[in-house]
């Protein structure tokens, strides 16, 4: 079984990419997902959050206050690497485990984990393959103001934060270019895929 990485910037349409990736059947691993999924009340990751950031960046109920996180890490790099620290660990043995269970049954000989950093946090070692999703920067600034109703600087913070998706695109294996029409980016992703199947990759 293939284990295919896909990625993207933020706002890049990863999302988009791996709805089709499902809709043909494939099965496709959500990193934050997971991470969601740890970070609910008692999880493996509110836990880790809780011992090392504080009562602080929680809401009355006890429930992850994912704003005032987010505002933290995404204009304080030191605290964003320590966020990563802490959780990278506990959501990639959740991925291998869901690895594993797939390989198990034998039903799919391709699956992708979705991962937004990938590269930056070296998971791309632990996959046969990687895609990224691209789009030029001044689409993700348009799609984030729109999406979440940021500012074009809070746009280009949370860009910055991340891998540039040039660097990205030159060690990916495959570039899915997704600034044009869904029709065109479907295009991508089957000629790919089929290309997969029929050499048995």
């Amino acid at each position: 079984m293939k284990v295919i990485g896909i990625t993207g910037g933020i706002g890049s349409g990863k999302s988009t990419v791996t709805a089709m990736i499902r809709d043909l059947g494939i099965p496709v691993i959500d990193a934050d997902e997971i991470s969601r999924k740890l970070s609910e009340k008692g999880g493996k990751v509110w836990q880790a959050i809780y011992d090392s950031f504080g009562p602080g960046f929680f809401l009355p109920d006890g429930a992850l206050d994912r704003r005032a996180l987010a505002e933290l890490v995404f204009s304080d790099g030191d605290k964003r690497e320590m966020l990563n620290r802490l959780t990278h660990p506990l959501i990639r043995q959740e991925v291998l485990k869901r690895i594993e269970e797939i390989r198990r049954k034998g039903l799919h000989r391709i699956v992708f984990v979705d991962v937004p950093l990938l590269f930056e946090s070296g998971w791309d070692q632990m996959v046969d393959e990687t895609w990224v999703v691209a789009v030029p920067e001044n689409i993700q600034i348009e799609r984030l103001i729109k999406r979440d109703g940021f500012t074009v600087s809070q746009a280009r913070q949370r860009i910055r934060s991340q891998m540039s998706l040039e660097e990205k695109c030159k060690r990916a294996d495959i570039v899915i270019d997704n600034s044009l029409s869904l029709e065109y980016t479907r295009e991508q992703v089957l000629r790919q895929l089929e290309q997969r199947v029929q050499e048995g990759r």
